[in-house]
């Protein structure tokens, strides 16, 4: 466990911490939660902003160390991502996967592993819809994770949807596991001989 501040300033001992991405060019959003006992709760989100920097090499070194700085702040045990969904744009597609891949290296440089999550899945798993609109996201979020409302008010969008994706790796980490075949005692001893010990 590692002692943390959460949004309230105060230290925590947390059972695991994962950290959220939404890949962007323009705005990268980040979303941290902290569990504790099975239940998850917000230590941090917020976004890179990277319109600033017109060379787009520059926007993905600043993507990298910005990563990479919130990783060695927050010492994630995992790390959720949205995986950039098919559009139209081939130049738009092709710098959205550079960013996330450079999001991905900064993990990987702290040993942080990594799972990815389409945008449906993340919506699915947070409001029960994969067609779920982005701020019906942000206001179930809200209500799972008990925030203020007042402390949601100026956060942007690509936040909470980095938020979204910690918060569905969690509820997808969180399942029972599923074991192939029927699952009987029969299919298990003859699978497993030599795990059996006679009386």
């Amino acid at each position: 466990m590692t002692d943390h501040k959460d949004i309230t300033g105060n230290i925590r001992d947390w059972d695991r911490i994962i950290i959220g991405i939404d890949p962007g060019t323009n705005i990268m959003g980040y979303g941290i939660l902290g569990i504790k006992a099975r239940k998850p709760s917000l230590i941090a989100l917020g976004v890179i902003r990277l319109s600033k920097f017109e060379s787009h090499y520059m926007r993905l070194h600043r993507i990298y160390d910005r990563v990479l700085g919130l990783v060695e702040q927050y010492l994630p045990d995992e790390m959720a991502i949205e995986a950039p969904f098919f559009g139209k744009n081939v130049q738009s597609m092709l710098k959205l996967g550079r960013a996330q891949g450079v999001a991905m290296a900064a993990a990987l440089a702290r040993q942080v592993p990594i799972t990815e999550y389409e945008p449906r899945k993340i919506k699915q798993a947070i409001t029960g819809s994969g067609a779920a609109s982005k701020e019906q996201v942000k206001e179930l979020l809200r209500r799972q994770l008990g925030i203020d409302k007042d402390n949601l008010v100026d956060i942007e969008l690509d936040a909470t949807d980095a938020l979204g994706a910690a918060l569905c790796h969690f509820y997808e980490s969180s399942r029972p596991i599923k074991v192939s075949g029927s699952g009987s005692w029969k299919d298990f001893i003859a699978k497993n001989p030599d795990r059996v010990k006679g009386l």
